[in-house]
C-alpha cells in the first residue's frame, strides 16, 4: 500500500517555493516542494496547507490538483498528491530556510526526486496558470 503524501506546489509571480532535503534524510541533497504525510481523515489539500505552514512558515491556499503520481523509491512506495497553491498574503512571502523562491525557468537546474518529474514537466511547459486545472492524463 503506497503512503499518501501531500505536496504544496506554491507559485507566486512565476516563482516556486522549493527547499533542499537535509543530510541524513532519504533522498538527501535533492530539492523538493514543501509537503509530507497525509494524516488519517485529512484531505490532500488540508495536508499540503498544513505541511507548507509547518515547514516554511508560509500560509497558502489550495487552488487545484496536479495529476496524482505513484512512485516507488528504494526506501518507500508513495502516492504523491501535488496541490497547486498560492500564498494567502502576497506581502508575506518570506519562507524559512532551507526554502527559497526560484523562477519557473530555473526549476530545471535543480535536482528533484524522480516522483516529481511529471509535475516538473507541466511546470516547465508553463501552460498552467494559477487557478487553472492541469490536464489529467
Amino acid at each position: 500500500m503506497p503512503r499518501p503524501i501531500a505536496i504544496a506546489v506554491v507559485e507566486h509571480e512565476e516563482h516556486f517555493l522549493i527547499g533542499q532535503r537535509p543530510a541524513g534524510a532519504a533522498l538527501a541533497g535533492l530539492w523538493e516542494f514543501p509537503g509530507g504525510k497525509i494524516e488519517p481523515g485529512e484531505t490532500a489539500e488540508a495536508a499540503a496547507v498544513r505541511e507548507c505552514l509547518e515547514e516554511t512558515g508560509l500560509k497558502v491556499e489550495p487552488l487545484f490538483r496536479y495529476p496524482l503520481q505513484l512512485h516507488e523509491y528504494d526506501h518507500d512506495r508513495l502516492e504523491l498528491h501535488f496541490i497547486g497553491c498560492r500564498p494567502v498574503d502576497s506581502c508575506a512571502i518570506a519562507a524559512r530556510e532551507p526554502y527559497c523562491w526560484v523562477t519557473r525557468g530555473a526549476l530545471s537546474t535543480y535536482e528533484f526526486p524522480q516522483g516529481n518529474n511529471a509535475v516538473l514537466k507541466i511546470l516547465s511547459e508553463g501552460k498552467i496558470a494559477l487557478g487553472e486545472s492541469p490536464a489529467m492524463g
